[in-house]
């Protein structure tokens, strides 16, 4: 059985040496991790533009800059599904304070329904290791 390839964005969004991250609300930490903002992009997107919708949906944040690409990279997801992310990441930055703390909702989850919560806070970018998921893989790019 072929498994099945879908196209992703992956947000770093960057702010005076310091990541945005969040993790669910209504989730388990050692099911969901922690996470950067990440979606699909939608058939015809341009994927810079979706990662900020993306990044904007997930965080309610919206003042997000794209800064650039960093890279693109497979990610098997198998055997939670038969299925192989191709993963854009971009940086992104914003004018939000460092020091600020909040709980977001995605507006227009994939499944339809009633968004998740996030709760979102930044960390030192050095401390960025620990990203769930491969979703590290580019934070090497982010260090001068």
């Amino acid at each position: 059985m072929d498994k099945a390839q879908t196209n992703k964005v992956i947000c770093y969004i960057v702010s005076a040496g310091h990541l945005l991250v969040f993790t669910h609300r209504d989730l388990p930490l050692d099911e969901v991790g922690v996470q950067v903002p990440a979606g699909t992009i939608r058939p015809g997107e341009d994927p810079a533009a979706a990662a900020l919708r993306e990044a904007t949906e997930e965080t309610g944040l919206t003042d997000l800059k794209v800064l650039r690409k960093l890279g693109e990279a497979d990610y098997d997801i198998t055997p939670y599904r038969r299925e192989v992310m191709r993963r854009r990441f971009y940086e992104l930055t914003t004018n939000c304070p460092v020091t600020r703390r909040w709980t977001s909702q995605e507006p227009d989850p994939e499944g339809g329904g009633q968004g998740p919560l996030f709760d979102c806070y930044w960390i030192p970018l050095e401390q960025g290791h620990v990203l769930s998921g491969g979703l590290s893989n580019f934070l090497g790019a982010l260090v001068p």
